[in-house]
């Protein structure tokens, strides 16, 4: 595998061999390793000292089930400090294919906006003028027509070409869709001011990467499907998707509603996983209660949500977008939600920084909770570019500040998740310590058994989700493929060992996480960060959260030790 260099000021390309000390790293921990080797972690995330990487996981490449993410990282216009974002669909499988271990995209174009074609052949720059302006669902359509639909896609809404820091980077799936979004952070603003609009990665020629032992990686594939299949997890989320954490978060009291005031949402079983398949059942015509976010994926957590006469609207309707838009505004209809939702893609932007962002105009006075129609006219005003717009598509953190609300959810700069820190408090302390900023993907403790309002039992929780997370990042492995490995501990192992030729141990998932956090902390202690960073809103530490009437309460001391034995 290659290396693969783009400078987008000059139109060249470099093709070099994997460093040494790069090998042994995929997916967001190659990300750190090579932001911290090759940009100034100083520099301004909208600057061309910033770059982005695009570097499929170690797992990537051969349709191993749930293992086929593109990990997309740069500095993070939202936090200031490094940034990886991971999705689904097509873009690391074909990346793969092309031979890529990473692609790493500098400089800034001096004029014009450009598509980045990549090849056998090479990169190609082609203009895109056509396309510039136009929603992100349109634009994806077009450069199928134009370059086909074999093809994987990674593209920028309106949001991105105007560099609004809540915006990502949309990627296709399978049925050339752009609804695998690495999403949060900011990324699709670094791409914007780059001036690239899209990169079409055209596969044709490429070839699967090579396993050193076929036989004994296909033994180990077999184990991890099998052992997945029959997680009783895999059920559930085939059946429900993330929309079924919606009622076990609302029972936690940990849901969050009306901008954060409370826990609990009386309505909860209008807007829940159950309501959520019922309502796609009852719809049929182009409603999906599974669908597959990747070629090969047996989870199929994903689902297409249909309009009353059928058509699709949006795939996929999330647990976070159903927190963040639904409960979180008071609004309990999911088609309002699901008209919320492809508005926000559209635009190209996290539903999650934008949902809160709304929370806090309805807080303002600016919309009614529960009121669906305010809600849209306010998106409105972010596709019409008006300073009120323009804030709210610039995230939590920015909307907070505009209308001069105190008690924003944020952390390092980034909206907090669906789970209130309050309720959660493992989750809070990966919000407050993540070197990524609030997000729950950094480290996610809802399923692990401890008392989830005990302020003591948070911390050693929490960092263990956290370098398990950043190890199936650096895989390339959606969280929910560790049922799979969970349940057959050896197949990562025999993996990683057949595809590379390597001898690594059982407990290599945690040695990838711990290797990754501290590529990133470096990354960021050189970008400024201190220990005061890693700390809650204090808003949420001193007001009670109904029902339980829970803050925030870990203390600043264990705050502190999170990572002091990484």
């Amino acid at each position: 595998m290659q290396i693969w260099r783009v400078d987008l000021q000059n139109q060249t390309l470099q093709q070099s061999l994997v460093p040494p000390a790069w090998n042994r790293l995929g997916g967001r921990g190659l990300s750190a390793r090579i932001l911290l080797d090759e940009i100034d972690p100083a520099c301004d995330p909208l600057s061309p000292g910033n770059a982005l990487v695009f570097s499929p996981g170690l797992l990537v490449g051969h349709m191993l089930s749930s293992c086929d993410r593109i990990s997309i990282g740069g500095k993070s216009p939202l936090t200031q400090g490094i940034k990886e974002s991971n999705a689904g669909g097509t873009t690391g499988l074909h990346l793969a294919r092309l031979g890529i271990k990473a692609l790493i995209l500098k400089n800034h174009a001096k004029s014009e906006w450009w598509i980045l074609h990549l090849s056998i052949n090479g990169v190609r720059f082609d203009h895109a003028d056509e396309i510039v302006g136009m929603g992100a669902y349109q634009s994806a359509q077009w450069l199928i027509e134009h370059y086909g639909s074999q093809n994987a896609m990674a593209l920028i809404g309106p949001g991105g070409e105007r560099q609004l820091r809540s915006a990502g980077i949309l990627n296709l799936d399978q049925e050339g869709s752009p609804t695998r979004i690495s999403a949060r952070g900011g990324l699709g603003a670094v791409m914007g001011a780059m001036r690239l609009k899209a990169i079409v990665i055209d596969s044709q020629g490429g070839e699967k990467t090579d396993l050193v032992d076929e036989q004994a990686f296909r033994k180990a594939q077999k184990a991890f499907v099998e052992a997945l299949i029959a997680h009783p997890q895999t059920a559930i989320y085939r059946d429900y998707g993330t929309a079924g954490v919606a009622a076990m978060c609302n029972a936690f009291g940990a849901l969050p509603t009306r901008g954060f005031s409370a826990g609990q949402f009386e309505n909860i079983d209008l807007i829940d996983g159950d309501h959520l398949r019922t309502t796609l059942q009852e719809r049929g015509g182009e409603a999906q209660t599974t669908h597959a976010c990747m070629p090969g994926c047996v989870i199929r957590c994903s689902n297409v949500f249909a309009a009353l006469d059928g058509k699709a609207v949006v795939s996929p309707l999330e647990y976070e977008t159903i927190g963040l838009m639904g409960s979180n505004l008071g609004i309990e209809s999911l088609d309002i939600i699901a008209r919320l939702n492809w508005l926000v893609n559209d635009l190209g932007l996290d539903s999650i920084d934008i949902g809160a962002a709304l929370g806090l105009a309805a807080r303002a006075g600016l919309m009614r909770f529960g009121d669906g129609d305010s809600a849209l006219k306010l998106m409105d005003e972010v596709f019409q570019g008006t300073a009120l717009g323009n804030a709210i598509g610039n995230g939590a953190a920015a909307t907070g500040k505009y209308l001069g609300i105190e008690e924003i959810p944020v952390v390092k700069g980034q909206a907090i998740s669906a789970y209130d820190p309050r309720a959660v408090k493992g989750t809070g302390v990966t919000y407050a310590t993540s070197p990524q900023g609030a997000d729950h993907t950094a480290g996610l403790t809802l399923r692990a058994k401890v008392d989830h309002l005990d302020p003591h039992a948070q911390v050693e929780v929490s960092r263990n989700a956290q370098i398990n997370m950043a190890g199936y990042d650096t895989l390339g492995a959606c969280i929910f493929a560790g049922f799979g490995f969970a349940s057959a501990p050896s197949a990562l192992r025999d993996l990683l060992n057949a595809r590379y030729g390597w001898e690594v141990e059982e407990n290599i998932l945690q040695q990838l996480g711990s290797e990754t956090l501290r590529l990133e902390l470096e990354f960021n202690r050189q970008a400024g960060f201190t220990p005061a960073d890693d700390r809650m809103p204090q808003w949420l530490c001193r007001t009670p959260l109904p029902p339980t009437a829970a803050v925030f309460d870990v203390s600043d001391e264990e705050l502190d030790t999170v990572f002091s034995s990484l």
